[in-house]
């Protein structure tokens, strides 16, 4: 006697927005999931593009930890705003970063920063010192 086949029904297409909960419908329901989505969002750190590790370098760029963890703060917060896209301001560099993503597009120094138009870009992040 042959045994039965039983297939997983898994849709192809992602579900349509509106069948989807949303984080604030989720965490009006679920205090817990609340906390969890606060821990994911401060444990993600922002990570760096290929693209911007090389700019760092060859534009010799030195961010200290702390600084780092500043910008970190801050664009966890702009993302929170509704940023998606965000230009950081440093003393002595301009980063682009995607606040939706949590990564580092580029890098420049100021200097050659000044000379630029930044385009799609909806919020900007000012770090003294």
């Amino acid at each position: 006697m042959d045994k039965p086949i039983f297939h997983s029904i898994v849709p192809k297409t992602p579900l349509p927005k509106a069948l989807k909960p949303s984080i604030n419908q989720t965490q009006a329901k679920n205090p817990f999931s609340m906390h969890l989505q606060n821990a994911i969002d401060a444990s993600s750190g922002l990570s760096i593009s290929k693209h911007a590790q090389d700019r760092l370098k060859e534009r010799n760029i030195r961010i200290s930890e702390e600084k780092w963890g500043q910008i970190e703060q801050k664009v966890l917060t702009a993302k929170k705003m509704g940023v998606n896209e965000s230009l950081v301001l440093l003393k002595d560099a301009a980063l682009i970063v995607s606040a939706k993503n949590n990564r580092v597009i580029t890098a420049m120094n100021r200097q050659e920063a000044a000379s630029q138009i930044f385009t799609n870009i909806n919020g900007t992040i000012l770090i003294d010192s």
